[in-house]
């Protein structure tokens, strides 16, 4: 019967793999993950949506990632005033995401429709605005989404008879911004503005 003689060992050094890579890949999938939490914070998931479009009279889909964003500002002539100052409003957008839907009767869409995108903005970091109307119709919502200081992302949720819009842009936005962007890269024509102040007695 023949033995089985324990291996040498070179002096110095351990025959056990080392206690230490465990626990630092460990850490690093969690610092990777939260990473890449914080970053997809300030988009929103529209998909729970996708199911209206065979309703709708007219649908409107926009997906435009960081990517493409710079593709469509290149597009935009530094030449021409209007093109660079949207080429300059592009500047940080990370994304545009739109889903909008046209009905040509009422009760189309259901509160839980509705729900399903304002429960992501009850989310931390999302505020809703104060003091928005809008020219159009119906109800608008805007929210902001902060980290920090920093604006990191907008939503408007417009919800009609007829009708439900959300937009969706990821990075440094504000309303002036959105108000310059509408009607370009697929963002409608929401004209949201702000309602005056009125003067206390």
């Amino acid at each position: 019967m023949k033995t089985t003689e324990p291996s040498a060992v070179a002096p110095g050094k351990s025959s056990k793999p080392s206690t230490l890579i465990t626990p630092l890949l460990a850490v690093l999938l969690i610092l990777s993950v939260a990473f890449v939490t914080k970053a997809q914070d300030s988009r929103i998931q529209l998909s729970s949506l996708d199911h209206l479009a065979a309703k709708a009279s007219q649908t409107v889909d926009v997906n435009i990632d960081e990517r493409l964003v710079k593709i469509a500002a290149r597009a935009f002539s530094d030449k021409d005033i209007d093109e660079k100052k949207i080429k300059d409003l592009l500047t940080g957008v990370k994304g545009v995401y739109v889903k909008s839907f046209e009905f040509e009767t009422d009760g189309q869409y259901s509160p839980a429709d509705v729900e399903s995108i304002r429960s992501q903005l009850r989310g931390p970091g999302w505020s809703r605005l104060v003091g928005v109307t809008s020219k159009k119709d119906g109800n608008v919502e805007v929210y902001l989404l902060f980290q920090g200081e920093q604006v990191a992302g907008l939503a408007v949720l417009h919800t009609d008879n007829r009708e439900l819009t959300v937009v969706n842009i990821v990075g440094p936005v504000d309303l002036d911004k959105l108000a310059n962007l509408e009607g370009q890269l697929g963002i409608p024509d929401l004209e949201i503005e702000r309602k005056p102040k009125t003067k206390s007695n």
